[in-house]
């Protein structure tokens, strides 16, 4: 008998630890956590998921080839691959600035470049009509001497996508640039060659595959881009008025118009995430 006290006295203590651990499934996960998880899942995909429920499959292939439709979605395509273009052309020599030079206020020009992320497009939109309108800052400078009118037309529409869309290029290639070696860079201009000749000849090839993924990153935030395009360029069927804009009107009036356009969107959106998936996602199930 005096032997089976100490047994007793750790069952009851193993008891007693057990009941004060919360409760967990068989994978192992806290149900205080997998049922807010499972709730925030079922939140985001609920809505992707009644769209695809609600879509006219039928008439689809009708809705996607009327003239609104095909107007829409040729002036996104042409407008979002400007847009990244000039991205491209602004956007990496800024973000090698930005992760090779040293100079002061550093910090300060990467807050303000990546401002526009937080900054809500609206707002941003009417920050383009007071630098570039007929009457902004730059924009007077350009319609006097050049002539040249950026609001309302589809010019516009590029500049407030590239606005929006660069500075995710220029996180994406900064990160690059600083995961490279420098040395590369450094042992080609102890050879001769120029900083530039040295960027494009060993920097560029090794940041490749960062560029590639920062340029469907951007492309596919100005496909959807909506406050600052319709704020500074406005909405003219075939000039300006690009998908989201359309999907806006379209919602109005031809509910399943929007809905094959947000399809649209969606697939873009699914296939950016899933080219993009190696990169931010990871590759393990």
């Amino acid at each position: 008998m005096t032997t089976s006290a100490p047994q007793d006295t750790q069952i009851l203590e193993d008891e007693r630890q057990r009941r004060g651990r919360p409760r967990r499934t068989r994978s192992g996960v806290p149900l205080p956590l997998l049922l807010p998880a499972l709730a925030g899942f079922a939140f985001l995909v609920l809505p992707l998921a009644a769209l695809l429920v609600r879509a006219p499959w039928r008439t689809l292939p009708e809705q996607l080839t009327s003239v609104e439709v095909w107007q829409a979605l040729r002036l996104s395509l042409i407008t979002a691959t400007a847009a990244t273009a000039v991205a491209l052309v602004l956007g990496v020599p800024l973000a090698w600035l930005l992760a090779r030079a040293r100079f002061p206020g550093r910090r300060v020009v990467r807050a303000l470049v990546t401002l526009p992320l937080v900054l809500p497009p609206v707002v941003g939109g009417v920050a383009l009509l007071l630098a570039l309108g007929r009457n902004g800052i730059v924009g007077r400078w350009l319609d006097s001497a050049f002539g040249v009118t950026l609001p309302f037309t589809t010019a516009g529409v590029v500049v407030a996508e590239a606005f929006v869309a660069m500075p995710f290029l220029v996180i994406s290639v900064e990160g690059t640039l600083r995961a490279a070696d420098p040395r590369y860079e450094e042992a080609a201009t102890t050879l001769g060659a120029s900083r530039f000749t040295a960027f494009r000849r060993v920097t560029l090839p090794m940041i490749a595959p960062g560029v590639a993924a920062g340029a469907v990153l951007a492309w596919a935030r100005a496909l959807g881009e909506f406050g600052a395009t319709i704020t500074f360029a406005g909405n003219f069927p075939g000039r300006t008025q690009t998908m989201p804009l359309s999907v806006y009107l379209a919602l109005q009036s031809d509910p399943d118009a929007a809905i094959a356009l947000s399809l649209v969107l969606l697939a873009v959106s699914v296939a950016v995430l899933a080219g993009l998936r190696d990169r931010w996602m990871g590759t393990s199930a």
